[in-house]
């Protein structure tokens, strides 16, 4: 992709990409594009993910606000982030910021969101969007009124074997989906003493283990397929009553059983106390020709199974799709991984502030379907009955 700092750019139809990206309605031709500059919400470990990310993609990281003016600067002096602000409030509406990625507990997304949008900032806000379907329909509204840029870190969606997955279900190569099996396990919350403030619904929502990580799961099948969920069931547990002598209110793992709109079926488990597991994500499914299988925690490699034979097709631009290959930026051998992806997304959402309409960027507008997802799954649990998804 051309590097941000020396690129020229047009936006829609009318508008011109001035300096910084900032639209300037009325100027004909190219003009040079300065650097995006990039302001961030948080202090954790996601704000260091963002940081790196904008940096690759050519931005400048020039302010960071958190939870207060001490931790703010801690952070900004971590990173090496050139201002820490006193608040958010001014973070997003300070005239030297033009994408604000927002990086705090889940509970403060769409107050910092709707904040920076009204402001007139570009927004990538880190999922979930929002921690109910009527916040993230707002947002979605307010980025389209304003004709700002939403966006949502669904990275998994930018590892090239997962495009390359995506353009064989495309092409009819796996013939007719039948079935599909999909996994999110982790370990980190195992024991009662593991806390974080995920944790407490107050700060991360009504659901913990399927809105965090069932959320990624459900976007990449749904992507990979080209499909939606139509119809799911689905039940939730919770390991521990108690962490850290609070009573938890959140799952620990989800069950779903689902049916799409095009007739497949499949099964969907997500769990964040499953011992020994880091983060590994799979998707699994199977067609009346061939099957597929991804493994987050083998990223360089796509399994193709047919009746006849199995195949290991290892990432190499010259013999992916175009999609695929456009994501591969180091050689063959070379291994790529989270950090790839994650700034390939950066990189595009920092396109589509420019202008650009990158081939499958996650938006605002998935954002709110992975929201009404997961209220699916939570009303099932609840329920003990199917639910249809909107």
């Amino acid at each position: 992709m051309t590097d941000p700092a020396v690129a020229t750019a047009v936006g829609p139809v009318g508008v011109t990409a001035g300096p910084a990206g900032r639209a300037e309605p009325g100027r004909g031709g190219a003009v040079p594009v300065e650097p995006l500059r990039v302001g961030i919400v948080g202090g954790g470990f996601m704000a260091r993910v963002h940081a790196g990310a904008a940096r690759s993609a050519g931005a400048r990281v020039v302010a960071l606000a958190s939870s207060s003016p001490a931790s703010a600067a801690r952070a900004a002096a971590s990173l090496g982030v050139d201002a820490a602000h006193e608040s958010v409030d001014d973070l997003v509406t300070d005239p030297d910021v033009d994408v604000v990625h927002i990086c705090s507990p889940n509970a403060t997304h769409a107050p910092v969101a709707l904040a920076a949008l009204a402001a007139g900032k570009h927004v990538v806000c880190e999922k979930p969007l929002a921690t109910s379907g009527a916040e993230a329909e707002a947002l979605v509204e307010a980025a389209r009124a304003g004709r700002l840029v939403g966006a949502v870190p669904f990275v998994y969606r930018y590892h090239p074997m997962v495009r390359e997955a995506r353009a064989r279900v495309a092409a009819g190569e796996v013939g007719r989906v039948l079935s599909v099996r999909g996994s999110y396990l982790q370990d980190w919350l195992l024991d009662s003493d593991d806390v974080d403030w995920r944790v407490d619904s107050a700060a991360g929502g009504p659901s913990r283990a399927f809105a965090d990580i069932g959320s990624h799961l459900v976007d990449l099948l749904e992507f990979v397929l080209g499909d939606r969920l139509a119809r799911l069931t689905s039940t939730t547990n919770t390991a521990h009553a108690h962490r850290g002598g609070s009573s938890v209110d959140t799952e620990d793992e989800a069950a779903v059983v689902f049916e799409t709109t095009r007739g497949a079926i499949g099964t969907l488990f997500v769990s964040q106390v499953a011992p020994g597991r880091k983060n590994r994500l799979l998707l699994d499914l199977s067609g009346t020709a061939e099957s597929l299988e991804f493994s987050q925690e083998e990223p360089e490699t796509l399994w193709v199974g047919r009746r006849s034979g199995t195949q290991l097709v290892a990432r190499d631009a010259a013999v992916l799709t175009p999609d695929a290959a456009r994501l591969s930026t180091v050689p063959a051998g070379h291994p790529m991984g989270y950090v790839d992806a994650f700034a390939g997304f950066v990189r595009d959402a920092h396109d589509a502030v420019r202008g650009g309409t990158p081939e499958g960027l996650p938006t605002f507008v998935d954002g709110l379907r992975a929201v009404r997802v997961t209220e699916a799954v939570l009303a099932s649990a609840a329920s003990r009955r199917w639910v249809d998804v909107p």
